[in-house]
Parts: structure tokens; sequence; C-alpha cells
């Protein structure tokens, strides 16, 4: 955030246009269609401090300005891109189009409208929506210092058994018996940074980073999953969180940093007694699942060296 002394008091600002909604539609000439639908998020750091202190927005880009910015750049976009080249763009247009910006950060995030497949064949121009979304954030600097991060929102992920949760503290509060056997669900966030602190040593390759967001989000479920035929025990929550961060940063050099939130979404097995005991033995096959409230696990892991 800008930060200066003013009139005897340190004075930070920053200002931007938010949820601007977007679709860009790609159409080639096989007749084969492309869509994309972004929610977009621009905060703009500029010496326009005359516009607080007095009668003067002549430094002010206009919110406004910016809502329009999105949609024209859209359409300039001949070429299919990424939603972080597309942030990329943006940031990079504010920052050497107008003199009074010094720094951007453009915050995207893209519904996940996927091709749908209707008799074995994909659909030349027809899409479904799935579930988890894909982000990103870019922040630049008119130096052409950047700093790029991708995610996952809400990719919900549940297996049935090879699931434990044991020797863990008791006290006089403890109610949670030690099991071996349970369900585990989770809905992960997901955060990654990567190691290009520039535009000038970014990936040339068309879509490299959507390419990636589908090799991350893989590498994340494969880890959580296990092979398929037999799974892979997890101990705990945070050891199989670890476990996917680290696989992440293992399998992708230019990743430098991973952030992982996942939720313990809980499935309980259903007990009905009466008096005389119970009045259904259901042998662990019904529960009730229920995310409130939830356990809240959460870590980050880095890389000692990251720079490129």
């Amino acid at each position: 955030m800008a930060q200066e002394v003013v009139e005897g008091f340190k004075f930070e600002q920053r200002h931007g246009k938010e949820r601007v909604r977007v679709a860009r539609v790609w159409r080639t000439p096989q007749g084969r269609h492309f869509v994309v639908e972004w929610r977009v998020g621009i905060t703009l750091f500029s010496d326009c401090v005359n516009s607080y202190l007095r009668d003067d927005n002549s430094d002010i880009v206009a919110t406004d300005t910016m809502k329009n910015t999105v949609y024209a750049k859209a359409k300039e976009c001949s070429d299919i891109l990424s939603v972080e080249d597309f942030a990329i763009l943006l940031a990079k247009h504010f920052v050497s189009f107008y003199k009074k910006v010094t720094g951007a950060i453009v915050n995207i995030v893209e519904k996940p409208w996927e091709r749908v497949i209707v008799d074995g064949q994909p659909h030349q121009h027809g899409f479904t929506l799935g579930s988890e979304k894909h982000t990103t954030e870019a922040i630049l600097q008119k130096s052409g210092s950047l700093q790029l991060t991708s995610g996952i929102e809400g990719l919900s992920v549940l297996k049935t058994t090879q699931s434990g949760f044991e020797n863990f503290i008791r006290d006089k509060y403890t109610a949670l018996p030690d099991t071996r056997e349970r369900i585990l669900a989770t809905e992960v966030t997901a955060l990654w940074r990567y190691s290009y602190e520039s535009l000038y040593n970014l990936p040339q390759k068309p879509l490299y980073f959507t390419d990636k967001y589908l090799e991350v989000k893989k590498v994340l479920a494969d880890t959580f999953f296990g092979p398929p035929n037999r799974g892979v025990y997890s101990p705990s929550v945070q050891n199989t969180l670890y476990l996917m961060a680290k696989a992440t940063l293992n399998r992708f050099p230019d990743i430098a940093y991973v952030h992982l939130k996942m939720p313990n979404l809980h499935f309980l097995p259903v007990n009905i007694s009466s008096k005389d005991g119970p009045i259904v033995k259901f042998e662990d096959d019904v529960y009730l699942p229920t995310d409130e409230p939830h356990g809240s696990i959460e870590a980050s892991l880095s890389r000692v060296w990251s720079k490129l």
C-alpha cells in the first residue's frame, strides 16, 4: 500500500474495482467454441493524494474506467489465454499506461465451465458448470517486479476408509475416541506462488499456467487418495495436508510456496437407540454428514531458496 506523511500523519491509500464479471468466447474456424467466465478485482497504488486532501481528482483513474478496461482487454485477446496471463495483462496495462500508477494488484476467480460430453464426443459449444474454482493474483510494480499466485477453491475430496486419528491429547473435556477407521472428507483451498519475480522471465508457452493448474490439482488429489487399488493411510488431516504440499513442491520446481486449508468435514456414524438398546444396527454404513462445526487445519510450505 502506498504510504506517505501527510499533514503530520502517516497516510496510506489504494483504490480499485471489485466483482467485475466478464465472460469471453473464442470461436475457431472449425466451429469449436471455448468459454471462460471471470470475476475480476483490481487495486491500484497511485500518487493521487490530492484527491483526498483537496478538490482535485486530476490524478485518479476512475473505477468505472477500470471496469471498462476489463471488457476492452478481454475483447483484445484474440487468442485463448490463461487466467494468470489475463491478470498479468491487466496489471501491466495499468502500471504502464498511467503515469501516476506505481503498482497494481489483479485478483481473478474463474468459474469452472467444462465442455459437455454427448454420446462419447466433446460437444462443440456445450458446457456445464463444475465445482472447484481456479483463482489467481498478480501483483505488479512499475519496475516490472512481479508476484504471481494461483490457487483452487472448493476442491471437495472424500475417501471412505484408510483414515484414522488416535493418540492425541486427552483431558477431562475429551470425548472423541481413538480410531483407525473413519471417513475422511474435506474441501481443499490451495494457494501456490510461482518463483517468477519479473515480467521478463515468465514462460512464453501458451496456456502454460492453465496446464500447471490442472497438474497441481492432480498432484493434490492423487496424494490425498493414494494408489487406486489400495489407497494410502492417513493418520491425521495434518499429515495428509503436509504430504500434499510437499508433493506439490517436489513435483514443480517453479513453485516456491504452497498454502493449504483443509477443514475436517465430519461423517458421524448414526446410532439410534432406546432405553432398551439399539433400535437399528447400522454396522458403520450409515452416517450423518455435517460441516458445522468442523475442524480447521491449514499450513504453508515453502522452499528455503525459491528464486529461479
